[in-house]
Formats: structure tokens, sequence, C-alpha cells
């Protein structure tokens, strides 16, 4: 009897455990939620850790870390992010900032056009600023700020500039 009992326990585990990893593996990834949605999935980094999404569209995404990407301008990615999420559009958003010139910006909007156009529209304040959707079709690499700025890695910045053998090398006496 104490047999059955210990395999039942066990089989009842291993069904357990089971039905545990297919729930989590069919559960979307914050990337499909976006495609489903009609937008494009690089609009996040990949350093996704967790989100949330209620049924009224609000929305929380947590990162491993804050983060830069360079897309046509460097782009800054809190720990969060968050915003209400609809068909074609995200508003409200808290979390994604640009840079221009100098300064950082808030970006509160993200929307594309329905059907797509191949644009996608990022209203900063009251600027509508219009970009090739294109940049945005891959999940990009987060990274940290040194390396965001400098468009590499750091053994890019430690690499001497070659020396083409066709140029005459100036000679100093």
């Amino acid at each position: 009897m104490e047999i059955r009992a210990s395999f039942l326990f066990t089989a009842l585990l291993f069904a357990g455990t089971a039905l545990a990893s297919a729930d989590s593996a069919s559960e979307p990834t914050v990337y499909d939620m976006l495609t489903k949605y009609g937008l494009p999935a690089g609009l996040l980094p990949d350093s996704v850790t967790s989100y949330t999404l209620s049924g009224d569209g609000a929305f929380e995404v947590y990162l491993e870390k804050p983060c830069y990407v360079q897309f046509d301008y460097l782009v800054y990615y809190d720990k969060k992010i968050s915003g209400k999420l609809s068909v074609g559009s995200i508003t409200g958003l808290k979390g994604i900032q640009v840079k221009r010139l100098l300064f950082w910006f808030d970006v509160d909007e993200i929307r594309v056009d329905l059907p797509p156009s191949g644009s996608i529209y990022f209203q900063v304040g009251i600027i509508n600023k219009e970009l090739d959707a294109a940049q945005f079709q891959t999940v990009p690499t987060c990274r940290d700020k040194a390396l965001a700025l400098c468009g590499g890695p750091a053994r890019k910045i430690a690499q001497p500039a070659a020396v083409d053998d066709d140029l005459p090398m100036l000679l100093t006496e």
C-alpha cells in the first residue's frame, strides 16, 4: 500500500510539473503581444524579464536594468515601462526617453497606421516624429550607456585604426 501511495504521489507531482511547464510555455511573450496589437516587436529591448497586461490594455513591462538602444536616435529604457496598449498604439507611455541633440525627452505615445504603411509615429511632447518601422522589426539588444553611445562593444573603441598599405606613411624627423 505504501509503494502505491508513493507512486501515486510521484505521478501527481510529475503531472503537475508538466502542466505548469506547458502553461508557461504557451503564455505569449511581450513581443508576441506587441505584434498581436499591430505593433513591431522591436519596440522593446531583449532584456524584458516580465510583463503584465490587464483587460483594459494597461500594461507594465520590467527589464533586467535600465538600458539604451541606438535606433535613428538613442533611446533610453527605464527598468519599468508602463502605458496603455490598444490596436496600433501605445498611449500614456512612461519609462522610455529619446535623446535629441543634448536633451532627453519622454516618449508619450507610439502608433502605427492601420493598415500598416511602413511608418511608425512617436509623440514626444507636442512633436510627432515619423520613422521607418523597419528598424523596429527585430528585437534590439539592450546596452549600458557607454556601449550605446559608441555604437558597439568596448573592443571597437580600443582597436587601433588599420593602416592601409596603399597610403603613404607620414614620417617626421
